[in-house]
Order: C-alpha cells, then structure tokens, then sequence
C-alpha cells in the first residue's frame, strides 16, 4: 500500500518582536505609545485552541496599530493567559509585537531600540518565526 505524505507550510510573512516586561497588557501599550508614538488599541482577543479536546479556544489580550503610509500593521499579543501559553517553548516573554506587511529594515531597527529603551521592559528582540515551533499560533 502506498502511503502519502502531506507536507502544510505557513506563510509566515511577519516580523516578530519578543517583549519581556513584568506590566499589564493595557500599560505596556500605553507605554509603547507613549515612547514610540504608536496608537495600539484594544481588539477582539486572539483566540487559539492549543489543548486539542478542549471544547474552548484560549483568548489572549491582543491590541493592534496600522501605518497608513506603509500599509504595515502592527498587533502586541499577550503571551500568557490564566489557560496558558501561547508560544509555550519562549515562556520568557510576555509580549509578541507581530509586525504585517512591508517593513524598512531602519524602522525595525528604531522599533526593537525604541523598546529596549523603555525602563519597564525587560528585552526586546526580534525573532525568526520560522524557528518557532508553535508558530501555527500566531496566524490570524
């Protein structure tokens, strides 16, 4: 009997910034804002179901900006809610900034600074989303 094999790849087509910072959901936008001049506001929650026989996804805070000039959106996820991890192997950090469409190399390199430069967050660096294992989590 022959047996097939079907390979899925996602189309990560996203930047990904990790954030590590002890603050509230709600205050660490007010923060980005406030020091890097974004405008995140808070959207429907990020729902995934990471328990594959639970009958409810896992909601996590999620708050999003958009850049009109570039057409480049911006979403801050919570890495952590009270039913888990949404990227369960970087338990370190608390925030993902997922950054959509075009980006100039110089403004993410202002992007990941501008951050590291706020005193309440720990780090900030930008990660490879083809290295995460559960990336699956983060399309939307």
């Amino acid at each position: 009997m022959n047996k097939k094999v079907l390979k899925l790849e996602f189309d990560l087509d996203f930047v990904l910034i990790a954030i590590t910072s002890a603050q509230k959901d709600y205050r660490m936008c007010y923060l980005i804002n406030k020091f890097l001049h974004f405008n995140f506001k808070r959207v429907d929650d990020h729902e995934v179901n990471i328990y594959p026989n639970s009958p409810e996804p896992v909601q996590f805070a999620m708050f999003e900006d958009f850049w009109e000039a570039s057409e480049t959106m911006f979403y801050i996820i919570a890495n952590r809610s009270p039913d888990g991890l949404l990227i369960p192997e970087m338990r370190e950090a608390d925030y993902f900034m997922l950054i959509k469409n075009y980006i100039d190399d110089q403004d993410l390199v202002n992007i990941v600074n501008g951050l590291n430069k706020i005193p309440e967050v720990v780090a900030a660096i930008k990660i490879d989303p083809k290295k995460v294992k559960s990336r699956e989590n983060l399309l939307f």
